[in-house]
């Protein structure tokens, strides 16, 4: 290395350790804990309501779905809003909403409850990523940006690891209280960050149409472009909304020896997910390139698919570690956003920064349904891996259609 590298290295490291990347680090740190925590507390908490059985996987799906339309609406409503009134309005509100209504999932006592507030919590849930990632990307150098994205995501999905180990030690009423106040706690580092610079300059031009979600769609090309963004993640939310949210259930069918435990499970995934996107976060910067990194990570991910159903018989260990290897794969997260973000113009980035991780998170909704009706014509194993090929191939399609944006320029506007 030459002794002018290692200034510029230095700056690097510098420029990226400032408040915007903390924050939003730690702000997604609670956005997950509170977003995964239904996945580890879904068979208490339903057993403790008198659910029995196949009921547990019928009212588990219900239940995400329910959480996972509420990130649909409020990815777009939140979205708008950060174009519009600035990224911290959108960090702020975001947190503040999916806070209060962690807390208010503590009291509830029938399905009915848990769905409305599982809801209005997916709603607050959908700004704190894609706020955090256009932040992060409007305030840094493009040759620092890949590293805050990449410290915001692999600090953030460690909340899973601590839900885990948080549901192990208590209830998950309290455990769900736990997340909102750690929610609150938030708001108070969010007065040290400042707005972007890009958003500032973006909303003194008053004849700039921003936040407009419909602009997505004016013509073919710009539409086509958002739509493979969005199927580039389908992938990562079939592992954690199939492979490991029914991790108990596929541990039966599959005669694992050992009791597997769906917050174990988490916590494994979740651990190999921040592997994974400190990995693909680094090889991006290191390769000059989000492309090529995205498809190595995909092809990954289909080899612990395999790996996971060829574990029929092993044992508990066995199983885990191959849940730890599917959440290496899904790793390419931060990746994945950062491309969408560098994408589209100043005036709907966040916009778009927002709903693309919520519609592939929505995308749940379509993808257990669809897992839901295999299962009963093939059964549980060959229909997670029909729908599993489905979402790896979908994503690979829709990578080849995208520009490499590594290293380009995200001050300008896109025409309305």
């Amino acid at each position: 290395m030459s002794e002018a590298s290692i200034p510029a290295r230095q700056s690097i490291f510098h420029e990226v350790l400032q408040p915007a990347v903390i924050v939003g680090a730690l702000g997604y740190f609670v956005d997950i804990y509170d977003l995964i925590l239904f996945n580890i507390v879904r068979r208490a908490s339903l057993m403790e309501m008198g659910f029995v059985g196949d009921q547990l996987i019928s009212r588990g799906i219900f239940l995400l779905n329910c959480q996972m339309v509420g990130m649909l609406v409020g990815g777009i409503i939140f979205g708008i809003l950060g174009d519009r009134l600035g990224r911290v309005s959108l960090l702020f509100g975001s947190i503040l909403l999916y806070s209060a209504a962690n807390i208010a999932n503590g009291f509830v006592h029938s399905v009915e409850a848990y769905a409305a507030w599982r809801f209005i919590a997916g709603v607050g849930l959908a700004g704190e990523l894609g706020g955090s990632i256009t932040l992060v990307s409007e305030v840094l150098s493009k040759e620092a940006r890949g590293y805050g994205t990449m410290i915001v995501a692999t600090v953030g999905v460690l909340g899973a690891v601590a839900g885990g180990l948080v549901a192990d030690l208590v209830n998950w009423r309290t455990a769900y209280f736990i997340g909102g106040g750690l929610g609150l706690a938030l708001l108070a580092l969010r007065v040290s960050v400042v707005e972007s610079g890009m958003f500032k300059q973006m909303n003194a031009r008053t004849k700039v149409s921003r936040g407009n979600f419909f602009a997505l769609f004016a013509s073919w090309a710009r539409v086509g472009k958002y739509l493979r963004c969005i199927f580039i993640g389908l992938p990562s939310w079939f592992v954690v909304g199939v492979l490991v949210s029914f991790s108990p259930e596929f541990a039966k069918a599959l005669h694992i020896q050992g009791e597997i435990k769906a917050g174990s499970a988490v916590m494994f995934a979740y651990l190999g997910l921040a592997f994974g996107d400190f990995a693909s976060g680094f090889l991006s910067q290191l390769l000059h390139s989000r492309k090529k990194v995205v498809l190595g990570f995909l092809l990954f991910t289909l080899a612990a698919i395999a790996a996971y159903f060829l574990a029929a018989g092993r044992s508990a260990a066995v199983f885990y570690a191959t849940v730890f290897l599917l959440g290496i794969g899904i790793g390419y997260w931060a990746v994945f956003v950062t491309i969408a973000a560098e994408q589209f113009g100043t005036n709907i980035r966040a916009t778009v920064a927002t709903t693309v991780p919520n519609f592939v998170r929505g995308a749940v909704v379509p993808i257990t349904l669809g897992f839901n009706y295999c299962k009963g014509w093939l059964g549980i194993i060959p229909g997670a891996i029909v729908i599993g090929l489905a979402c790896i191939l979908v994503a690979l399609w829709a990578l080849r259609g995208l520009e490499e944006t590594h290293g380009k320029d995200l001050d300008y506007i896109e025409i309305v």
